[in-house]
């Protein structure tokens, strides 16, 4: 039986830190595979796949080091967590090379919307109307982003709106599987699915990546690696309520490189669409901790 991690709000807070720096720089890697910056464009699949399959080879080399106990893993919550999670980031991926890290970013911060939304059928939970309120908040951002206008539309921003639909759907299973396994495990059972899974799917679009290309899928597996080893083990280190407010840091540094490294300096309307949809974000937040507070509080002893 996995046991908990004691709790340390300030080291979660450090580590969600981290998380995000990487989150975010794998986002700046793929924008820069999804164009002909090194070499020919690679498709999303093939970008996906390389950030499986290096994830898996650092988390691969580290089991092997450090030999941890694992459980005997779901598989069927493990393969639609892996499902979901591969065409959520393949979506993401695919939105990066056409439009600004800070909006895809800013988009993706719809999933732990989606998620509430999917839990009602999934897990059966009920929802309130202050989460509705944050759900109602968090989606009126989403369509500032999306520039609803003949001239303006972004149709790239719709891959990341699909990004964040699937990635609240992983969010609803991930649920099902915490306290059930350990943080490494989860990660190591969930990679090396993923790379399976995109390793079948990139079969139809595969080209020879140039060595840059390489170097760049390596740095996404590698970043996601630590991005993720940070994030579940600051989930079992603090509420995910505290954590949450914490994890919206990946779009200062998505804007960050951005700026660095494509000039794109974000606009009125990513600042308007990005606070709007964080709002309603932080809103949902605060209540799923005021919610988990009043369980631990009525709980039986």
């Amino acid at each position: 039986m996995y046991a908990a991690k004691p709790p340390n709000p300030a080291l979660a807070a450090g580590l969600i830190g981290v998380a995000c720096a990487f989150i975010a720089a794998t986002t700046l890697f793929a924008k820069a595979l999804g164009t002909d910056q090194f070499g020919p464009a690679l498709h999303p699949f093939q970008i996906s796949f390389g950030r499986f399959l290096f994830a898996f080879v650092a988390l691969g080399t580290a089991a092997a080091i450090l030999r941890p106990e694992f459980q005997r893993p779901h598989l069927g919550l493990h393969l639609a967590r892996t499902v979901s999670g591969w065409l959520g980031v393949t979506l993401m991926f695919a939105s990066v090379a056409y439009i600004p890290l800070a909006d895809a970013t800013a988009i993706s911060f719809l999933n732990p919307v989606f998620g509430m939304i999917l839990a009602i059928p999934l897990l059966g939970e009920r929802v309130g109307k202050w989460r509705w309120l944050a759900a109602a908040i968090a989606f009126a951002g989403a369509m500032i982003l999306l520039r609803p206008t003949p001239a303006s539309f972004q149709p790239a921003a719709l891959l990341a709106l699909g990004a964040a639909l699937v990635l609240g759907f992983e969010l609803s299973i991930i649920k099902k599987l915490t306290g059930r396994e350990g943080p490494f495990s989860i990660l190591v059972v969930n990679n090396l699915l993923g790379m399976i899974v995109a390793g079948l799917a990139v079969v139809w679009v595969w080209q020879a990546p140039t060595g840059a290309q390489w170097a760049l899928m390596a740095g996404i597996g590698g970043a996601m690696a630590v991005a993720q080893t940070c994030f579940v083990n600051a989930m079992a280190r603090a509420d995910a309520s505290f954590v949450a407010p914490f994890s919206y840091g990946t779009l200062i540094f998505a804007a960050l490189y951005d700026t660095i490294f494509y000039g794109v300096i974000p606009d009125g309307v990513t600042l308007l669409g990005a606070g709007i949809i964080i709002t309603g974000a932080l809103l949902l937040a605060w209540r799923e901790g005021r919610n988990a507070r009043r369980q631990r509080d009525h709980a039986p002893l």
